[in-house]
């Protein structure tokens, strides 16, 4: 249908670093290795367990067909992890800064996402949209 809002490859920098709240739900503080792009996100790791120092491609996508040269493509079994969910929040409360970045926010059934970084590589998000979140774990 379209092509991807984001994607990059992540490390696992901390797992719960404000303690675990829920028994079945962490939350992950990761670093983007391309993009250099910071995250929260909350897994369910009961069903997709992540632990620190692990490396992951996370994809956002606005469907699970993309259209190629080839055409259309599912892309949905090349991952392991997939939730679907509503981006509700843009803040540019960071442009001020040196350098400049901007806070991207979506909710995924409850499950929280915060990613954080240069506003060049967050002009394909807008409120209100919604989104595939895909993750496949990677050798490290």
């Amino acid at each position: 249908m379209s092509e991807l809002f984001f994607d990059d490859i992540f490390k696992i920098v901390d797992v719960d670093p404000d303690g675990k709240k829920y028994d079945k739900v962490s939350r992950i503080v990761a670093r983007s290795e391309k993009l250099d792009m910071y995250m929260l996100l909350d897994v369910n790791t009961e069903i997709y367990p992540m632990n620190k120092k692990e490396r992951f491609l996370l994809a956002l996508s606005p469907s699970l067909v993309l259209n190629t040269k080839d055409g259309s493509v599912s892309i949905q079994e090349k991952f392991e992890y997939i939730m679907y969910g509503r981006l509700y929040d843009i803040t540019a409360d960071g442009l001020t800064r040196s350098p400049p970045e901007v806070e991207v926010y979506a909710s995924f059934g409850g499950l929280q996402l915060m990613l954080r970084g240069d506003p060049s590589h967050c002009v394909n998000f807008a409120v209100d949209q919604t989104m595939f979140l895909l993750i496949r774990k990677l050798e490290s």
